[in-house]
């Protein structure tokens, strides 16, 4: 009995020493090794994979994507529109470099269109009714592009139908202050306004005119603020150079709103319920119709009344006055006036995006969105056909790859080519409404490039302060064209530049604070960080607002090609800069956020802010201090995670922790949001990077709210300031709980 007990005593040894040394090494082996899935999931960025995507860029395609996207008048809902559709899927379905998946996404939508039977006019008319004058319908021909019967004619997109008529009167750019001025000298009752693009929105020139009874609003560019004063076509503007010729028409959408006007905060689904067309809010109420400077000259330099102030004076040749209302004694047009007839109406019409992934292999519930709207006014060669030609050389090279079998991204990539941008950031707009939940809880990051290249210049990026790390690292490996080997980071700095806290010298960035193109639902809605990026012109050399064939129908293939990037190198130098920033979203092990930078932005509002109103607010018992905590709250938080992310050798951790830290990082900008703080502002929710009227470099809900309470005196308003104070200081500093580790 011993004997045996003995023995299995003995024989149990054996086996336990077997099975450690067995254990010991095997496991040693094969955690040498590793199973598959540990290697992925700790993968970082391949620097060798981005130098290969910037190699393959090639300009060429870049161009002959030009060619083919312009081929045809593409405004919203049009057929050339359709035919745009279908060669985006046809490209993104193509099985040797297309992408995994690629769709279409239907939206009903609320539009605006004239009547090509009856179109819309603005003429001069005499007591007697007789037409002393009338304005183009059409802009001038210089090529077969602009004979294209789907040209539509220049008009205002949501502008009331209905007939106008009174005196003329000069309005400036038709800001509510313009007005006012405008006011104190004239009485405005019945009068017809012109009033030129610039200073305020369009919607807002008659929205601002009609309480002070003005009844019609025309709109045109001054060749002083597109032109640098130029006005002949012989010579001096298109055909022959950039310039805006001078019939040519700023058409766009005149409403205050972005998204779909009939199903706010809903997506624009056939069955989905909308509000009653009167119901809409931030619509011109009266009719306003856009010009040509040619036009606009011929009625300007013939008002009567005083001068106005220097600074309302543009480009033409003679003295911008008031008018009488109405032109002088002397002019051919005494005693006539400017009647409007505008037959404008609205329809439901069926707008697609187009969308394509690539899907990701370690994180597929991750996702980085790259978009550019694809509808134009005409053949938008430059706006927006320019970003689109871009997206599709980027997604070419990188849908070849993964095709190839050479390369998966670790996040996924969904491309998004929006439909019925122009009247309204629509398509973008429904899509972030249809998807609020999975695009807020899963979305890294949303890259935005509309106008890919304004000019040939220097690339300007706008976005939240915590990607500009990853912009700057992209811009340092992608060559500026024309530079002798400058990079684009260092080309940049030339242009534009500002100086550090730590007294560095770094490209000066821009932020996202309106809702000028597609990253608006995403930054103002949704709190995704996103960046919106382009390459411009040197603004030493040019006073033109934006380039000047913007929005008419002179911007087409042969002006993007021989006037604004020839041989399309700047073109390929964004796709560089923005695929390398793409790749970099999609495949870094740690998301390339960096919250100190966004530290810096707050302190620098915060010094501002105080600067201008902690006097004022002590006096009325309103303590900045919370916000001062607030601030000192999120440095503190900013520079623990940025500790916890150099101490730790992330490749070697856990994979929760990396994913947790990346979701601290993620989130960032949702922690920022509030839904309540800006009823007036239809779908802003950001508190940061809200838009502001109040002209100040500092938080903008504060700062109107302040800029309302000074000129009004109302306790109610200054109750306003001080709830704008807390809602910024509990989101800052509920911004600062998201980064540290644990509440």
């Amino acid at each position: 009995m011993i004997k045996q007990l003995l023995l299995g005593i003995l024989c149990g040894a054996v086996i336990l020493t077997v099975g450690i040394l067995i254990g010991n090494y095997g496991i040693t082996k094969s955690s040498s090794s590793g199973p598959s899935w540990v290697r992925d999931v700790a993968k970082d960025v391949d620097e060798s994979f981005i130098e290969k995507f910037l190699s393959e860029v090639d300009n060429k395609n870049i161009e002959e994507n030009l060619r083919e996207l312009t081929k045809v008048p593409h405004m919203a809902t049009t057929a050339g529109d359709e035919k745009t559709v279908q060669y985006m899927l046809k490209r993104w379905q193509d099985p040797d470099t297309g992408l995994d998946e690629a769709w279409r996404e239907e939206y009903m939508v609320y539009l605006s269109f004239p009547d090509p039977k009856n179109p819309n006019k603005v003429t001069v008319v005499s007591p007697s009714d007789a037409v002393l004058h009338t304005a183009r319908e059409k802009e001038k021909s210089y090529t077969t592009d602009q004979e294209d019967p789907e040209v539509v004619q220049p008009y205002a997109a949501y502008s009331p139908a209905g007939h106008a008529r009174g005196k003329l009167v000069y309005a400036n750019q038709g800001k509510l202050s313009d007005y006012q001025d405008l006011n104190n000298t004239l009485d405005l009752s019945g009068t017809i306004a012109i009033t030129r693009y610039g200073g305020a929105g369009r919607a807002a020139k008659a929205i601002n005119a009609a309480p002070f009874g003005v009844i019609g609003v025309l709109v045109y560019t001054d060749p002083g603020d597109i032109n640098d004063g130029l006005m002949s076509d012989i010579n001096e503007t298109y055909p022959n150079s950039w310039y805006l010729p001078p019939s040519g028409v700023e058409r766009g959408s005149f409403n205050t709103h972005y998204g779909d006007l009939r199903t706010p905060y809903l997506a624009a689904k056939e069955d989905t319920y909308r509000i009653p067309v009167e119901d809409i809010t931030g619509l011109p109420p009266i009719p306003i119709q856009p010009i040509g400077f040619e036009d606009a000259y011929a009625l300007i330099c013939e008002l009567a009344g005083e001068a106005a102030p220097p600074t309302w004076q543009g480009g033409f040749n003679c003295t911008y006055n008031f008018g009488g209302p109405g032109f002088k004694m002397t002019s051919a047009f005494n005693n006539s006036d400017v009647k409007l007839d505008i037959y404008n109406s609205g329809e439901l019409r069926n707008s697609s995006n187009v969308m394509g992934v690539i899907k990701g292999s370690v994180e597929p519930d991750r996702y980085v969105i790259y978009g550019n709207h694809r509808d134009s006014w005409v053949h938008g060669a430059i706006d927006p056909s320019s970003g689109t030609s871009v997206m599709l050389e980027l997604s070419r090279v990188l849908g070849q790859m993964v095709k190839q079998g050479k390369w998966r991204p670790r996040r996924s990539i969904i491309f998004g080519s929006w439909g019925a941008e122009e009247f309204g950031l629509i398509g973008s707009a429904e899509y972030a409404e249809q998807y609020i939940t999975r695009l807020s809880e899963r979305t890294i990051a949303y890259i935005n490039v509309d106008i890919a290249v304004f000019a040939n210049a220097y690339l300007r990026a706008s976005g939240m302060p915590s990607l500009q790390n990853v912009i700057f690292t992209a811009a340092k490996q992608v060559e500026a064209p024309g530079t002798n080997s400058l990079s684009v980071f260092d080309n940049w700095i030339r242009y534009s530049n500002r100086t550090t806290t730590k007294n560095e010298t770094i490209p000066k960035m821009g932020y996202l604070t309106g809702a000028g193109s597609d990253y608006a639902p995403f930054v103002h809605y949704l709190g995704i960080t996103s960046i919106d990026m382009s390459y411009t012109y040197d603004r030493t050399k040019t006073k033109a607002r934006i380039y000047p064939a913007y929005h008419t129908a002179y911007d087409t293939f042969d002006y993007a090609s021989r006037f604004i990037d020839p041989g399309f190198v700047s073109h390929q130098a964004v796709a560089r800069t923005a695929g390398n920033i793409l790749i970099r979203l999609a495949d870094s092990l740690l998301l390339p956020f960096n919250c100190t930078d966004y530290t810096e932005l707050l302190k620098a509002y915060l010094d501002v802010a105080l600067n201008l109103y902690k006097t004022q607010l002590q006096a009325r018992e309103i303590s900045m201090e919370p916000l001062k905590r607030a601030v000192a709250s999120f440095s503190s938080a900013a520079s623990h995670l940025d500790e916890v992310i150099r101490s730790s050798d992330l490749a070697n951790e856990t994979p929760l922790k990396v994913r947790r830290i990346n979701d601290q990082l993620m989130l960032l900008d949702r922690a920022f949001l509030n839904p309540l703080a800006f009823p007036d502002k239809y779908a802003f929710r950001h508190v940061i990077w809200t838009s502001s009227s109040a002209g100040k470099p500092t938080f903008p809900g504060l700062a109107d709210a302040f800029a309302k309470a000074e000129s009004s005196g109302q306790s109610s308003d200054w109750d306003k300031v001080h709830y704008h104070l807390s809602v910024l200081s509990q989101a800052i500093e509920g911004a600062a709980n998201t980064l540290v580790d644990v509440i």
